[in-house]
């Protein structure tokens, strides 16, 4: 049967997540409390003696387990440089990566906290400061075994995927593919002419949604997208409001950065690049997880002629963007 056509989900039942759980040696109360994720399931576990953890089932057919385990061993090399980073609890064994029932799993401690103030110049200067030493560690070596930031990956085989499957309306496919192809083409122009870049193991989805505060500053969550690619894709995210704003808020990070690891300021010219390839990617996740009942839920809006009006405006805006300077350093 064609995956695409069964609900990933499905047998993820109550009683399997907590047998799971005790599968490793936790007693639970049977409380449990679904957190906010889509990609995979995660949910935060009740223990019989008090405190929880975070249990997360990996989407089947995502990820192989060398990628899955080749992310763990980062976040506990990372832990290792005393950054605070949500890492799984490691087994007798040494294991990280467990299988229940056909679902594969990891156990997370439970982190609180809220999420970091970008308007506030020392939490963007910590956040830098963080940022340059995970790219510190990540500049030691490389990744074997999971992804690149690759244009055609995330954006030339994105659009297509949207149209070959019937997501765009077909009174908007030729200006969707128009629209597209060009903007493609506009994300090849800056990386050719920002030349060959250093491409590090990163975070690779370091969004504010992704980081919790405490008085001990940052802790970065959820590692499931790392990747190697250009130090400022674990940048450009932070940013937001009119260019003098994002300006502002890029020095205060790069500042914090800097004294940790080396930033390549050619590096700039690709902030509108990679935002153009997360839209394109970010609509294809939409598409390729439509079969996941939690999807129509949740994204309604996704499967009407306004979304996708709406995306072929975006991207014409996105294609003017190119046109104009490279965000630089106050």
């Amino acid at each position: 049967m064609n995956s695409e056509l069964v609900p990933p989900y499905a047998d993820l039942v109550p009683d399997l997540l907590l047998n799971a759980v005790e599968s490793r040696g936790w007693l639970c109360s049977g409380r449990f409390l679904a957190l906010n994720s889509y990609e995979n399931r995660v949910y935060q576990v009740a223990l019989e003696e008090g405190g929880a953890v975070v249990a997360k089932f990996y989407r089947p057919g995502r990820w192989s387990d060398e990628t899955i385990r080749e992310e763990h061993a980062f976040t506990h090399e990372l832990q290792r440089s005393e950054i605070l980073v949500a890492a799984p609890i490691v087994d007798e064994a040494g294991e990280t990566l467990f299988k229940h029932e056909g679902f594969r799993f990891a156990v997370f401690p439970s982190v609180g906290g809220r999420h970091p103030e970008l308007d506030r110049d020392e939490h963007l200067e910590w956040l830098g400061r963080y940022i340059g030493r995970i790219h510190m560690v990540g500049a030691s070596r490389s990744f074997e075994h999971r992804q690149r930031l690759d244009v055609d990956a995330m954006a030339v085989q994105s659009y297509q995927y949207l149209l070959a499957r019937g997501f765009v309306p077909r009174e908007l496919e030729i200006a969707y593919r128009t629209i597209a192809e060009d903007v493609v083409a506009g994300i090849k122009s800056c990386f050719e002419m920002a030349g060959p870049l250093r491409r590090l193991r990163l975070h690779g989805d370091c969004h504010v949604g992704n980081v919790l505060w405490t008085d001990q500053g940052p802790t970065f969550l959820d590692l499931d997208d790392c990747l190697m690619g250009p130090a400022i894709q674990d940048l450009w995210m932070l940013l937001s409001g009119d260019r003098r704003d994002m300006e502002r808020q890029l020095s205060i990070l790069i500042d914090g950065y800097e004294q940790f690891f080396q930033f390549d300021p050619v590096e700039l010219m690709l902030v509108d690049a990679l935002r153009t390839m997360r839209m394109l990617n970010y609509s294809a996740w939409l598409g390729r997880r439509w079969h996941d009942p939690a999807f129509p839920k949740a994204f309604p809006w996704f499967d009407s002629p306004r979304y996708w009006e709406d995306q072929i405006l975006t991207l014409r805006e996105q294609l003017s963007a190119f046109d104009e300077p490279s965000l630089r350093l106050l």
